[in-house]
């Protein structure tokens, strides 16, 4: 006899719960939990993330023997690799690793999108120049990214800060692949990245999703705009160019307190109140934008991964997590200030907030496709973070 399936009522809400060992909670409408509490975040970590990782052991070997592979790969050119420096404590680490670790040569790319705030200016000038390196700093058309941005909002989706992202991943790998540079060094790692924020809060790569928005609510072509989507990315670059991918910071111990403070002391980079927060435009999208309209607070996934990572107490996440995620006078600054650059008035921007929310489900997309990706990818053990 065949079990009866019941369906979940439209408008059916689940119970708050969070996670007995992170913080994930179900603001991540996806997570699942075990008999003692425990979310399926977690559970994965343990099975397919830290039976191959660890926190306290520096892998050196493999590090010098990917550093040979890079300086081979850059004989008789004027780069061994590209690095994409976001100002950031991992991207300025890995420059550090990089140079005075690895030695090898790296082509410092910057993308400027019109929204980094001028500490993260300062900090990009003191990390170049504090390893001597050559910097190169692609400008994105304001015009057109301003108007992608805005067509975004209109788009009432929480995914803001595809248009940043595009444009910096775009960017980079085009240049890559156009200067003949086979190596990307990424500063993404496990150490801090155990835990990806729900697709539902921040969405995949999707180019199909984003010309969808723009052609419905955008007033000017991109024309000069950075596009990369993932088939170009992941076959054309990879297999036809042979573009690398690579994590240098997965071979050593990345304590991101103690990285930090050892920038600090020997280029005088100065921290952020959060991951991320380096930009005003992202500042004000996962302090504000997200939480606000969408319930989504990204804090919790980067506290899980320190959790995870033994850097952090879950209480102490907790209490953060009480605090609100910066100034609300600061937020109201920066909300004039974006409403201001995107060519509309506060007002108009509060209203386009307070529209209704909507996924990326509501546009063409390429999510099946996507998955797809992600799937294959788990399968070969590239990926193996819960992503969905």
């Amino acid at each position: 006899m065949s079990k009866k399936r019941y369906k979940i009522p439209k408008n059916y809400k689940r119970p708050y719960q969070r996670c007995t060992r992170c913080v994930m909670d179900t603001t991540d409408s996806k997570i699942v939990f075990d008999e003692d509490g425990v979310c399926d975040h977690c559970r994965n970590f343990d099975k397919n993330i830290k039976p191959f990782w660890n926190a306290h052991e520096e892998n050196t070997d493999e590090l010098m023997e990917l550093a040979a592979k890079i300086r081979k790969a850059g004989e008789g050119k004027e780069y061994d690799c590209i690095l994409g420096l976001s100002g950031g404590a991992d991207s300025s680490y890995l420059a550090y690793i990089a140079k005075e670790v690895m030695h090898i040569r790296p082509l410092i790319f910057v993308v400027d999108t019109g929204w980094n705030l001028n500490v993260t200016v300062e900090n990009i000038e003191k990390i170049v120049k504090g390893l001597d390196l050559d910097m190169y700093t692609e400008v994105i058309n304001w015009k057109e990214m301003s108007d992608l941005q805005l067509s975004f909002f209109k788009a009432q989706i929480s995914s803001q800060d595809f248009p940043q992202d595009h444009a910096i991943f775009a960017g980079l790998y085009n240049y890559a692949v156009k200067h003949h540079i086979k190596y990307v060094l990424t500063g993404s790692n496990s150490a801090t990245e155990f835990i990806r924020p729900p697709v539902e809060w921040l969405y995949l790569n999707d180019l199909r999703m984003a010309k969808d928005i723009h052609k419905k609510y955008g007033k000017r072509p991109l024309t000069t705009f950075p596009t990369c989507g993932m088939l170009k990315y992941r076959i054309l670059y990879r297999y036809f160019y042979g573009m690398k991918r690579v994590y240098p910071l997965d071979y050593v111990v990345y304590n991101k307190s103690e990285v930090e403070k050892m920038l600090h002391e020997k280029y005088g980079w100065m921290r952020y109140e959060n991951k991320h927060y380096e930009n005003v435009f992202t500042r004000f999208f996962e302090g504000y934008y997200l939480p606000h309209k969408f319930g989504f607070d990204t804090r919790k996934n980067v506290y899980s991964n320190q959790i995870l990572a033994g850097t952090m107490k879950r209480d102490e996440a907790l209490e953060l997590l009480k605090k609100p995620s910066y100034d609300p006078d600061l937020m109201e600054q920066d909300k004039e200030y974006i409403a201001k650059k995107l060519g509309i008035s506060t007002e108009e921007f509060d209203e386009i907030i307070a529209g209704e929310n909507k996924t990326p489900l509501d546009y063409k997309n390429s999510m099946w496709l996507l998955k797809i990706g992600v799937g294959i990818c788990k399968l070969v053990g590239i990926e193996n973070r819960n992503i969905r």
